[in-house]
């Protein structure tokens, strides 16, 4: 190859990584927004400039190739297209997307992660290149895989990609026993709301409930309609209907899990009084340890989750993993619909797992891809027990708690070495530290 034609193609690969870095940018924007759909970033590129671009639409559909093919008309015909996911193969409310760039006249399609999904995995590339297209693969994977991280866990693992959170003391501690004490400035707080947007749920312990009464909803104006779903580990039925979650899980859902021990089914059981008087008639109770028996099916008036597609497999299930199928055909991110039944109780589900791997399975199959965990040491523990952390978020300050603090399970200097470091930045006066799951 001469010197000329390497620097044409030194050009066109940096020019390649440009337009995938926009699409992965473009794919960023409905995180969270898509139901069980990924978020997917297309840009259609045609003589170096962009004629074309769209992410995956709020809901879920239409999705991002055909958005962006839309737009470009007729100079999509041998232009390149930039996907961040491989184009689904599989008919649906929509037909493939892999057919839709056929149809266009597309001439390149370079994609930066290949779809797991069974349906597709490969079969959407497959037809790109018997219709004569050029197909590359693999461009900026890594960055798209980091993107796709919700779908990708839901589709290989069948749980919900799994972010820790913990604000640590300059001493290593998450607080003091007895007392409500900020370890971060504002600037950390507003970037928790910001992750909180990013997720489908929000996870803590009834400690944190029963000692903080948080609400655990976003509050930066213009995105407080991205509150995600909140979750409370609860096995002892202590959940009180007079904390700020029951007040409000009218307008967010909230659910409360008993993983272990007692089905909360036996504890509030239809027509019984719990401990501080409230009638539980209006708490929907399912025992989810699928190694005794399927899931419960809501109730028909509905609830803060969507039913569970019949289809589905779950926790013991020997049926393949397919736990997002195309948009229309599984319930998606639940979204507080339940009404109540007129006695102006909250709208609150009440689950039972066995296990914290089988909780999150069947929260799986409820539409939830990104879960953040916000417990205290007692619930970060155990989520990094069972090996279900996919990336943790550490908040360090120069806050000293001394006498009577709460240990943290983690402080940057005994990150378990299955984690790789993804670098470090300042937030105001505190400064985040950021691990991903590296094996």
């Amino acid at each position: 190859m001469t010197a000329g034609a390497n620097s044409e193609a030194e050009a066109t690969s940096a020019d390649d990584r440009r337009f995938m870095e926009e699409a992965i940018r473009l794919s960023r924007r409905h995180t969270g927004l898509t139901e069980t759909n990924p978020s997917v970033g297309c840009v259609i590129v045609r003589d170096g400039a962009i004629v074309g671009s769209a992410v995956t639409a709020i809901g879920g559909r239409p999705h991002a190739e055909t958005q962006a093919i839309a737009v470009a008309g007729e100079k999509a015909r041998g232009a390149t297209a930039y996907v961040t996911l491989e184009p689904c193969a599989h008919w649906g409310r929509t037909p493939p997307c892999a057919n839709a760039l056929v149809d266009a006249g597309v001439a390149r399609v370079v994609v930066a992660v290949t779809d797991p999904d069974p349906r597709v995995a490969g079969q959407g590339l497959k037809i790109l290149s018997d219709a004569g297209i050029t197909v590359e693969t693999g461009l900026l994977e890594e960055e798209g895989r980091r993107a796709l991280a919700g779908y990708l866990m839901r589709q290989t693992n069948g749980r919900p990609y799994v972010t820790l959170k913990l604000a640590v003391s300059a001493d290593g501690m998450l607080g003091r026993r007895g007392e409500e004490i900020s370890i971060t400035g504002p600037e950390v707080r507003t970037e928790v709301h910001h992750l909180r947007a990013e997720n489908d749920a929000i996870l803590v312990g009834i400690g944190t409930i029963l000692s903080d009464d948080p609400e655990l909803t976003v509050r930066i104006p213009g995105l407080e309609d991205r509150s995600p779903v909140r979750i409370v580990l609860d096995r002892d039925g202590r959940f009180p209907q007079t904390s700020r979650l029951a007040q409000t899980a009218d307008v967010v859902p909230v659910i409360v899990a008993a993983v272990g021990g007692l089905p909360l089914s036996g504890l509030l059981s239809e027509g019984a009084v719990d401990e501080l008087g409230n009638h539980s008639r209006s708490c929907r109770c399912e025992d989810h340890d699928q190694s005794a028996k399927g899931p419960s099916q809501p109730s028909p008036q509905g609830g803060g989750l969507n039913p569970v597609a019949p289809d589905m497999p779950h926790s013991g299930s020997t049926a393949p993993h397919v736990f997002s199928p195309l948009v229309g055909e599984m319930a998606g991110r639940p979204e507080g619909d339940f009404v109540g039944d007129g006695n102006g109780m909250a709208p609150i589900t009440h689950l039972h797992a066995a296990t914290l791997t089988s909780l999150l399975q069947t929260l799986a199959t409820r539409g939830i891809s990104t879960l953040l965990v916000e417990g205290g040491a007692t619930v970060a523990s155990a989520f990094l027990a069972e090996n279900l952390v996919d990336r943790i978020v550490l908040y360090v300050s120069d806050t000293i708690v001394g006498e009577g603090g709460l240990e943290s399970p983690l402080t940057p200097s005994d990150i378990p070495a299955s984690f790789m470091s993804l670098g470090s930045a300042p937030v105001g006066a505190d400064r985040r530290f950021e691990y991903e799951r590296s094996a």
